[in-house]
């Protein structure tokens, strides 16, 4: 599994805290019972949000360059011959 970045634990650790102290004023609850589920909610939740923040795209080395697909070249060859030549243009002459 690979290492989480600056940003996964970033949005992680501030979804705990916020959704935390969201929860516990929102619930007003004293009991430890309630304390540890808003608690444990909490942790998820952030697990949550940590693992699906987008990874970043890994930049093309310099010492790997892009390797193109070589397609092959098709040339046509036409023959010319004297019957397929254009005709010369003649222009009438001046007055």
């Amino acid at each position: 599994m690979p290492r989480p970045t600056a940003a996964q634990l970033a949005y992680g650790s501030c979804t705990v805290i916020f959704s935390t102290l969201a929860m516990l004023l929102l619930s007003q609850t004293s009991s430890s019972l309630g304390i540890v589920l808003i608690t444990l909610s909490a942790l998820a939740l952030g697990l949550l949000v940590a693992m699906t923040v987008p990874l970043p795209k890994p930049a093309p080395s310099a010492a790997a360059p892009l390797v193109r697909e070589r397609v092959p070249v098709q040339f046509e060859t036409a023959s010319v011959s004297a019957s397929s030549a254009p005709e010369p243009v003649h222009e009438p002459a001046g007055p």
